[in-house]
């Protein structure tokens, strides 16, 4: 085998194993959407911005749990093989990374959403609940 050959190929292994990775740690709106619509929705679909922004607007069927509760205690009350789905303001937001970390360091199974509410709200325009009992801040 050929020296290009031979590097054409590790690079793809490579690169299979990345993406499948990657898609084992991801989904996005569309899916997660697909997914509720379908009743096919065996996750919690996890908000994990503060309180206050959550109750401005969040993902329908979400529940809020900010990043910075995630513990232990806070988590037992979910059995371990829930399939969380977490995510935060969007792309420029972190914060469903680490919620996904320490899920995942608990012994949860996570998933992060990518794009967050910025592009389940703002550019696919997914349902969403919203505060009406006062002014929005």
């Amino acid at each position: 085998m050929s020296n290009v050959s031979h590097f054409l190929e590790h690079n793809a292994q490579k690169s299979v194993q990345y993406f499948t990775h990657k898609l084992a740690c991801e989904t996005d709106c569309s899916d997660v959407y697909a997914d509720i619509k379908s009743g096919d929705n065996n996750f919690v679909l996890l908000d994990v911005r503060s309180n206050e922004a959550f109750n401005k607007s969040h993902a329908i069927t979400a529940i809020n749990i900010p990043h910075i509760e995630i513990t232990q205690t806070r988590m037992a009350q979910f059995h371990k093989d829930t399939l969380f789905v977490v995510y935060c303001w969007g792309p420029g937001c972190n914060g469903a990374s680490k919620a996904a970390q320490k899920l995942s360091a608990l012994g949860y199974l996570v998933k992060e959403m990518i794009g967050g509410i910025h592009y389940w709200e703002d550019f696919e325009r997914y349902p969403v609940n919203r505060c009406i009992d006062e002014a929005q801040k």
